[in-house]
């Protein structure tokens, strides 16, 4: 087993970090904690092999942590701020994940972590396949103005990227957030979403209808991108009857 702590200064990002390291067999959470200066406290003590570690946190950073820590611990850094991972690279960290943190990304800096930690240890097997009845449960959280909201895949329409944040539109609601595309597209199951646009990124469940270069949901009408025409067709194709 793998001994991990989880460190971050939102609760609600503690929350999805245990419920992925509870799915992983060859992890074993030690504690999630709010407190930087706790958890390296029991990364100097020992009996610690991984740390989850947040980079922005008010009473010190993540980095300052891997400083102080001097390779006590192996570390996946867990950022909104892509900003960071140079220099966290250079502290030898075993992978930088951004958040939102998708599972299927989460498993695989697990596994890169589990190499470098028990080298000679059989690769653990994958979980299995993300079902229809998950996908109904399955969430994302995202960061808007004034609180971390959560929202479930199911209900996602199509999301439209502009400039510095996206809308992520639902049947009720439009949620905007400080986030990019491209972190957006990676966090998104591949086999429910698609981006289509530089600008957008749409459910596949929800399509009603597709007219030449146009995907209409609703009441909206999407254009489909030059970049992404040919792959987007060829996930309509393999659907056509």
């Amino acid at each position: 087993m793998i001994r991990c702590l989880v460190v971050d200064d939102e609760p609600l990002a503690l929350n999805i970090l245990e419920d992925y390291i509870s799915k992983i067999p060859f992890l074993q959470l030690v504690k999630a904690t709010t407190n930087p200066i706790e958890a390296l406290t029991m990364v100097q003590d020992g009996g610690i092999d991984l740390v989850f570690l947040d980079v922005q946190m008010p009473e010190l950073t993540g980095i300052q942590f891997l400083k102080i820590a001097n390779g006590k611990a192996k570390v996946i850094l867990t950022t909104a701020y892509p900003q960071y991972a140079l220099e966290g690279y250079e502290l030898d960290v075993v992978d930088y994940l951004l958040k939102p943190i998708a599972f299927d990304r989460f498993y695989k800096s697990v596994q890169k972590a589990q190499s470098i930690i028990q080298p000679s240890a059989k690769p653990a097997a994958a979980p299995e396949p993300v079902q229809q009845d998950d996908f109904m449960s399955d969430f994302i959280f995202v960061k808007t103005e004034h609180k971390i909201q959560k929202v479930y895949l199911h209900d996602i329409l199509f999301i439209e990227g502009l400039k510095d944040y996206i809308s992520i539109f639902t049947p009720s609601e439009r949620i905007i957030t400080l986030q990019n595309m491209k972190k957006m597209e990676d966090a998104l199951p591949e086999k429910h979403f698609i981006r289509v646009h530089k600008s957008y990124i749409v459910s596949i469940n929800k399509i009603d209808s597709i007219e030449r270069s146009r995907i209409f949901i609703g009441d909206k009408i999407i254009p489909v991108g030059d970049t992404y025409r040919e792959d987007f067709f060829k996930i309509v194709d393999g659907k056509n009857i």
